[in-house]
């Protein structure tokens, strides 16, 4: 099997990666791969196909990664809230408490159809049995949660 053929798997191998992990190193280090498979068709020896595919991958990494940052803000900015994932796309939701929330003391709430610990944002606030909540917060599994403001 030929140097190039190599490069051309594992450069297909790690697009295959990128595509299922969506982790932006992958299709860097595939760049370089695919340049190290130029760098063999060139008929170049493998300590410069090594070394462009180095080069090549940090050249990638240092470019792509600045501009997905740049295109993920601004599809944040452009779409809010929606991209938020995980515990962060529970903050700003509605709950309705289960459990009741008093002074010093953990309540329970249902967000999402899922059932969290929760606790007052401020001190001295009691939150009753089915009383609709807004979550501000989270630490570790603990929602911290306020009232709905009256509009």
């Amino acid at each position: 099997m030929t140097a190039w053929t190599i490069w051309l798997i594992i450069a297909a191998l790690l697009v295959i990666v990128e595509v299922i992990s969506q982790m932006v190193w992958t299709i860097c280090l595939a760049i370089g791969f695919i340049a190290a498979l130029g760098a063999s068709l060139l008929g170049w020896g493998l300590p410069a196909q090594l070394a462009c595919m180095a080069v090549v991958s940090v050249a990638a990494y240092l470019i792509l990664v600045p501009y997905f940052k740049r295109l993920h803000h601004q599809a944040t900015e452009r779409e809010g809230a929606r991209l938020r994932t995980g515990m962060d796309a529970l903050i700003g939701r509605e709950a309705r408490v289960v459990r009741a929330i008093e002074p010093g003391r953990l309540g329970r709430v249902v967000a999402d159809g899922d059932n969290w610990q929760a606790r007052a944002r401020h001190e001295g606030d009691t939150f009753s049995i089915g009383e609709l909540v807004r979550i501000h917060s989270y630490d570790s599994i603990i929602l911290t949660v306020e009232r709905i403001k009256q509009q």
